[in-house]
């Protein structure tokens, strides 16, 4: 992830680097509290897919859970889940009717999970909360998805709708504000030469 843009763009363009992340509060309305981040090709504005996406993603989750435990949920494709999960010794657990629960996986296996998922639309918590079952919130993802998060992410340091094929994550948090997401991401932003840039 390296490299300056090319070709003509806005004054400065040219200096930065080839991805930017932009990170910026979300209105969702209804008094929830969000910020969205999304990687981006610095000069065309598409979002970035693929390994690239997806090795920054992974170096940026465990930065933002800042030493908080997580876990990941997934609600679809469940079959998918557990043959990938079980073929490469990742623990997880079946909750509510419809949920699997993959609780904190290192680093290398949590790339590899991004990566083989990448095209689905999966969840992610943080905080202490993670170390007991939730099954009020897995009965509902169970049921209605990540639209779950808007109801529980309060019980949480943040939830987060990851959409990696997009280039997008929506984090839902009361205590993490775009500027705190900003200071936790910065060391793989500069790890990864990723431009940080916040929206007007």
């Amino acid at each position: 992830m390296s490299g300056p843009a090319n070709g003509a763009t806005a004054p400065g363009a040219l200096d930065l680097p080839a991805f930017s992340l932009d990170v910026q509060a979300l209105d969702l309305g209804a008094g929830i509290k969000a910020v969205s981040l999304e990687i981006l090709e610095t000069e065309s504005r598409e979002p970035v897919r693929g390994k690239p996406a997806t090795d920054f993603w992974s170096a940026v989750f465990p930065l933002l859970s800042a030493g908080e435990p997580f876990v990941l949920d997934f609600f679809s494709h469940l079959d998918r889940v557990r043959e990938f999960c079980a073929a490469r010794q990742i623990a997880f657990r079946d909750t509510g009717s419809r949920c699997i629960v993959v609780p904190q996986p290192p680093q290398e296996p949590l790339q590899q999970i991004f990566e083989r998922f990448e095209s689905e639309t999966f969840g992610f918590r943080a905080g202490e909360r993670v170390k007991e079952d939730d099954e009020q919130l897995t009965h509902e993802l169970s049921h209605r998805g990540l639209d779950a998060y808007q109801d529980g992410y309060k019980r949480y340091g943040f939830c987060a709708v990851c959409e990696f094929e997009d280039g997008w994550v929506t984090l839902l948090s009361e205590s993490i504000w775009s500027s705190e997401v900003i200071r936790r991401v910065r060391p793989a932003a500069q790890s990864f030469d990723v431009h940080i840039n916040r929206p007007q």
